[in-house]
């Protein structure tokens, strides 16, 4: 009963219903293609890893640091080994890179949620106007006219409804995303920094990174 429902009215809806249905598909193929991603990402984070990387820099056991950076595929302490084999060039600069590198990944195909905010509820406009366009060409024929004419125009406001749910349904996970973007590249920053400042302080300390990077090299 419920898809014979969604079935008229999406008919009634006009052609245009068509574009908008494969812009609803799209955009929730986008979505859970982002939320797997993310999730992945969270699972592959460990926190107390990170916190022994960054004592093991501090405190000159470089060896230690190196080691925990090549023990699986947490993020950032990738980026701390990344910085650890180019230390001896630019760390500061090779973690950037790597970063960037990331943050790129967890950006993908968030344009396409972006483009449906805005072309979804554009094609319901578009449809809304052909739907009342071939309203009015009952004005005048019959006495039924003005009941047909409002009965056509009730259905041409289905496209602009849809497109509208479907601008709405994109917006939400897509300033998440955004969100949870911003909240990464601060992580980073943060990370990098802190990182740079450790690797200066072991260094004053007489534990020289770049030498450590440099004996890397050679093996």
């Amino acid at each position: 009963m419920l898809a014979n429902i969604v079935v008229n009215t999406f008919l009634q809806g006009g052609w245009v219903m068509w574009p908008i249905l494969a812009s609803f598909f799209l955009a929730i193929c986008v979505v859970l293609d982002r939320a797997i991603w993310w999730l992945r990402f969270r699972a592959s984070l460990r926190n107390q890893q990170q916190e022994k990387a960054r004592d093991a820099i501090g405190t000159g056991d470089f060896a230690t640091a190196w080691q925990l950076s090549r023990s699986g595929s947490e993020p950032f302490l990738q980026n701390l080994g990344e910085g650890m084999t180019h230390a001896h060039t630019s760390m500061l600069a090779a973690m950037q890179l790597h970063a960037t590198h990331i943050i790129e990944k967890a950006e993908a195909r968030m344009w396409i949620l972006s483009t449906m905010i805005t072309l979804a509820p554009l094609l319901g406009l578009f449809g809304t106007v052909v739907g009342i366009m071939g309203s009015f060409k009952f004005v005048g024929d019959e006495q039924l006219a003005p009941g047909k004419v409002s009965g056509g125009i009730a259905e041409a406001l289905i496209a602009t409804a849809c497109g509208i749910a479907i601008a709405i349904l994109c917006l939400l996970p897509y300033n998440f995303f955004r969100k949870r973007l911003s909240v990464l590249r601060g992580s980073f920053e943060r990370w990098i920094n802190h990182t740079e400042l450790l690797a200066r302080s072991a260094k004053e300390h007489g534990h020289d990174l770049e030498a450590f990077a440099t004996n890397l090299g050679k093996k």
